[in-house]
């Protein structure tokens, strides 16, 4: 037991943790109060995702808020993002004692700066480059409605995160983006920490199957233009059967899709269907177009599936290449889908990725290093 107890923030109700952002608050929870960690959760409701009696099985306290979505949100000078959590209610609670903060995602980070806080504890937990990634999604969607908003927040990201020199500690996911805050706040603490995700061991399987996966949030705009890539250049012209499964595809991608007989599209699989066909593909195919944070569905795919084709971008800061087979164009990608296809899965590279994996993207150790540097910062 650690008798160590904390505040965190997230921008979401991070159960069911099944997008990237809730994967990495939930299990982070997890492994912590596995520890002994005392965790006085808050978070922000919207979009319909209900609150989480399993929550409570992890933290001491739960706290939810609404999240402000009046359009009003819009006309602050602050991203709509961080403006629309913010709440008096959630600030009187982080003053209420010496506990350290945990901010999740920049998001979160409202209060951040807050002169009530000035003498806390407070740790930024960055998810992605969100000046970056708005920017990409500006550039990645076909809503023409949509556009302007996703410029905005680009905009008004770039000029917020200047805020994260409040922390005491910033953690980041990748080590790209990690480099890139280093050179641009070089008087902030700002250290390397991957996401945490639902493998504590590689649970891979050896041999054989018969199809290739893409999975993902197919409702991001980024997700949505990878599937369809894939189901036109790669997925099309391949001889065995291939699926494409995640949430909220949208009717342009089900047309796509419809097009090819060897391609399935699976929509909004519980989590249970979700792991087996990622656990029974022989390939997980990932391309994306962005390269900041860390691609949870990576590590995922990585625990649990076989063999795992990438592009370069999905692997920016994350040291995984040597456990990845990578190609950048779909005629590369297509060859070694083909090779790969008929390559069993071996006991030896199961062993591999758990002797190597585990130095890095370890929950346990992941744990234990942010409980030591919680106890630094506090001492």
């Amino acid at each position: 037991m650690t008798g160590l107890t904390i505040h965190i923030v997230a921008f979401d109700i991070p159960y069911p943790a099944n997008y990237g952002g809730a994967i990495d608050v939930f299990h982070k929870i997890r492994s912590l109060h596995s520890r002994g960690v005392a965790i006085i959760l808050h978070c922000f409701q919207y979009n319909q995702r209900a609150q989480a009696p399993e929550l409570e099985d992890f933290c001491s306290k739960v706290y939810y808020y609404p999240r402000n979505t009046a359009f009003r949100a819009h006309l602050s000078y602050l991203p709509y993002t961080v403006y629309s959590r913010k709440n008096e209610l959630l600030l009187s609670r982080l003053c209420a004692d010496n506990y350290p903060v945990i901010f999740e995602g920049l998001m979160s980070c409202f209060y951040l700066g807050h002169p009530k806080l000035k003498n806390k504890v407070k740790i930024y937990r960055e998810s992605n480059i969100e000046h970056d990634y708005y920017m990409e999604l500006f550039k990645a969607t076909h809503k023409w409605s949509a556009k302007p908003f996703y410029l905005v927040e680009a905009l008004k990201h770039r000029w917020f995160e200047k805020k994260i020199t409040n922390a005491t500690l910033s953690l980041v996911v990748s080590t790209n983006d990690c480099n890139q805050l280093k050179r641009r706040y070089p008087g902030s603490r700002i250290e390397f920490m991957p996401s945490f995700h639902p493998h504590d061991e590689i649970s891979s399987l050896t041999g054989l199957s018969d199809y290739a996966l893409y999975h993902g949030n197919l409702s991001v705009a980024e997700n949505e233009n990878a599937a369809i890539y894939l189901s036109e250049n790669v997925f099309s012209k391949l001889p065995c059967r291939c699926i494409i499964s995640g949430m909220n595809p949208s009717a342009r991608l089900i047309h796509v899709v419809e097009q090819y007989s060897n391609i399935e599209l699976i929509a909004n699989p519980e989590d249970v269907e979700m792991e087996a066909l990622v656990r029974d593909a022989q390939i997980n195919i990932l391309v994306t177009g962005q390269t900041t944070g860390l691609k949870l569905k990576l590590l995922n795919a990585l625990y649990s599936g076989r063999h795992v084709v990438v592009n370069s971008n999905m692997l920016a800061g994350s040291g995984l290449d040597a456990f990845c087979h990578i190609a950048n164009d779909s005629q590369a990608q297509i060859a070694l889908c083909n090779k790969l296809m008929q390559m069993p899965f071996t006991g030896q590279m199961i062993e591999e990725r758990r002797n190597s994996m585990s130095l890095t993207y370890s929950n346990s150790a992941n744990a234990e290093k942010l409980i030591a540097l919680l106890t630094s910062c506090i001492k």
